[in-house]
This record gives C-alpha cells, sequence and structure tokens, in this order.
C-alpha cells in the first residue's frame, strides 16, 4: 500500500474526475468512477489464489460525504423504477438504504434483520450467508409488522455491495416468500460479474433490474507485481 494512504483513510472523499488513471496498472488502490466521473480510492484485496484481486467497499467506514454521494447516484439510477419502498439488506446494506430512501424522497425505509426479535416468524426468514462470512450462515428475517408496508408496493431492494450474488439471492428469497417482487435491485458497488450468473440461475428479468453506483472488475496481478484489468 503505498504510504501516503493510511488503512483508515480510504473511503474518505470524492476526487474529481481523472484525478487518477482508470486504465492501470494500480498499486494500493483502485479509482472506481461514478456516473458524473467522480472517483473514489478503493482498496485492492488479493484472492487467495494471490493472482488476482477485487476492490473492497465497507460504506459504515466511509465518509458521511462519501455515503451521500453515493446515495444520491445510487437513488437517481433507481428512480427510474418509481420505488414506493426501499427495502435494506443487513449489515451494512442498510447504512445505504437509510441514504437512498431519504434521497428517493420517502419518509422511511424497512430493514432486514438478522437478529431475531421474539415476535419474529420462523416462516418469515431464510438463510442467509456472504462472500465476506462464508462459513457463518444466519438466518434473514423481515419483521412481520413491515409487512403492511411491502404488499402491493413498488420496492427497491437495496445492499453495499453485489458480488457472488448470496445476499442478494436470500433477499429475493425471502421478499418472494411474501408475494413481493422488487421492480429494482441496487448497490453502492457492482464487485466483478460473477453476480449476472447467480442471478441469471433463477430469474432472467433480475439482472435487467440490477443498477449499482459503479462497477469494479476483478483484477490480476502482472509481472511488476502491480494489479491489471
Amino acid at each position: 500500500m503505498p504510504p501516503e494512504i493510511e488503512p483508515h483513510a480510504f473511503w474518505q472523499e470524492i476526487h474529481a474526475a481523472g484525478t487518477f488513471p482508470a486504465e492501470g496498472p494500480f498499486s494500493g488502490f483502485y479509482p472506481a468512477e461514478l456516473a458524473d466521473g467522480r472517483q473514489i480510492r478503493l482498496p485492492i484485496r488479493p484472492l487467495p489464489d494471490g493472482q488476482h484481486a477485487l476492490a473492497s467497499l465497507i460504506i459504515n467506514q466511509a465518509s458521511f460525504a462519501v455515503v451521500e454521494a453515493l446515495a444520491e447516484d445510487l437513488a437517481a439510477r433507481l428512480s427510474a423504477f418509481s420505488p414506493d419502498v426501499v427495502v435494506g439488506l443487513p449489515t451494512l446494506g442498510l447504512t445505504l438504504a437509510a441514504a437512498v430512501a431519504r434521497q428517493l424522497g420517502h419518509t422511511r425505509y424497512v430493514p432486514l434483520g438478522t437478529s431475531r426479535k421474539f415476535w419474529y416468524e420462523d416462516g418469515l426468514s431464510v438463510p442467509l450467508s456472504s462472500i465476506t462470512t462464508p462459513d457463518q450462515v444466519k438466518r434473514l428475517y423481515v419483521d412481520p409488522r413491515m409487512l403492511p408496508l411491502l404488499k402491493n408496493q413498488r420496492v427497491a431492494l437495496v445492499d453495499d455491495v453485489i458480488s457472488s450474488g448470496t445476499s442478494i439471492l436470500a433477499g429475493l428469497s425471502l421478499l418472494r416468500s411474501i408475494d413481493v417482487e422488487p421492480v429494482a435491485i441496487g448497490a453502492a458497488m457492482l464487485q466483478s460479474d460473477r453476480w449476472q450468473i447467480a442471478l441469471d440461475g433463477c430469474n432472467l428479468e433480475w439482472r435487467e433490474r440490477v443498477r449499482g453506483a459503479f462497477c469494479t472488475p476483478r483484477l490480476t496481478k502482472d509481472n511488476d507485481g502491480n494489479w491489471s484489468l
């Protein structure tokens, strides 16, 4: 990691378009680009094979300015679907979902959860795991008191990152169990393209409903030890 970038300094500011070269090679960070060309520096996380890597986003460690910029960008993309309510996936997706709902002019959002309250119903839950915690299988719940907010509404399902597609599929499965099919799916970052295969395997229409503030590729280590597209 370049010495000028401390671990806590990532995700703290939005840079002007063209501040960092977008074509690579990259060392220490990847400059993700928003729709208007502005950039956010993301740390590069090597994968276990040592030859490939992904850019990382941890949105609850981002500055308020970055969260609001991502929410504004994503809300603009989701507004074309005219959602009535935003549903957030835990845990990190809740930060973004709340901000997106505000940007859309909503007065509230619906958070899904992994902590079972005593009034929750097992029938209103599905298994949940993620790429960052593959060995921890939890359950994803919808609070039964939230059901009236979802019935017959145009729902946008929001997470912080869509990578393998596992978490977003769990959310879609849970909503489908209560006869709700989102009109749109949103995330701050669409990480590589593996999620497309996962979604296509369940519903060919879902991929067309996905919107992200930015996309990041899988990177490959070059002969100089840097990361290339």
